[in-house]
């Protein structure tokens, strides 16, 4: 897998998720063979299983035998860890959580294959002087561990708050998540370009469906969300904000979760064109789906 070298700087796509995206795979593929033949294709993941449960660092060392050396994983924190269930945890005490979840990266991390935990907090999780504590608590709890950090709330980048938070994120080591989303009220963050370590920034590609970022609370509301296709136009603007990215960060990673209508895995392989990067083979009864999209 070649990467794009800009300057001694390195650029790598990939998807959220390996289960969802069936038109990369030859047709008859077993969900068991998908995250190694996903391997083969992109050079990261983000693993979003584990927000939902804390998988076993067994389970995660089986994902890492199935993949490349040079493979790495961004690993969503479990929903209890940043809020999401509200304190409603299958837990003894928040401590223990974590712990749970230590351990199970630190499987991958032992590979060499951990790339980020990525901590995305809720759109109720806004900008005040006990979240900052969390944050804190947080970090210290996951020490050792490379984090990235997303918000849901813009009163974190709203006015003179844009570089306070960008200042806290650096002091505290967070790999700032830089995220393309609808701006649909104070439940969503703008792109703010700006890297807050040298080494790492990752960016999350969600669509602009602005009306299915309102959707939470209706049953189908995950698959309108991130119902949304990138267009030329669209993905020639973010390889220019991921140039920019790079003047002052060593390695962008860029993961499309614009999954619900199978469309991330081809805007992925649209960016990959544009960097100049080797893009996936596609089996040959896939190739047509993809000409017609």
């Amino acid at each position: 897998m070649k990467h794009a070298d800009i300057s001694d700087k390195q650029v790598q796509i990939g998807l959220a998720g390996w289960g969802d995206h069936d038109g990369i795979y030859p047709p008859g593929t077993k969900t068991g063979d998908k995250l190694k033949e996903y391997g083969r294709r992109f050079p990261i993941v983000e693993l979003d299983s584990s927000f939902y449960a804390i998988p076993t660092p067994e389970r995660m060392q089986k994902w890492s035998e199935q993949t490349p050396d040079s493979f790495g994983f961004i690993v969503k924190a479990y929903q209890g860890m940043t809020g999401h269930t509200r304190g409603k945890i299958p837990f003894p005490d928040a401590r223990s959580m974590f712990e749970a979840f230590r351990e199970s990266a630190e499987a991958l991390q032992a590979e060499g294959k951990l790339r980020a935990v990525l901590f995305q907090y809720p759109p109720w999780f806004d900008c005040d002087r006990k979240n900052v504590e969390v944050l804190r608590r947080t970090r210290q709890w996951m020490d050792g561990l490379p984090l990235a950090l997303e918000f849901r709330h813009q009163s974190w980048f709203a006015g003179e708050m844009r570089e306070k938070t960008l200042a806290f994120m650096r002091e505290e080591g967070w790999i700032h998540s830089v995220c393309d989303e609808p701006q649909a009220g104070e439940g969503s963050i703008p792109t703010v370009l700006a890297p807050t370590r040298e080494d790492f920034t990752l960016v999350r590609l969600h669509g602009r469906n602005a009306e299915g970022w309102q959707s939470g609370g209706q049953p189908n509301w995950r698959e309108v969300r991130y119902l949304y296709r990138y267009d030329e136009r669209e993905l020639s603007e973010w390889k220019a904000n991921i140039m920019a990215l790079l003047e002052s960060t060593q390695t962008c990673w860029i993961v499309f979760n614009n999954n619900s209508g199978g469309d991330a895995a081809d805007n992925a392989m649209q960016l990959m064109r544009l960097f100049g990067l080797d893009v996936p083979a596609l089996p040959p009864d896939q190739l047509s789906l993809f000409d017609e999209a």
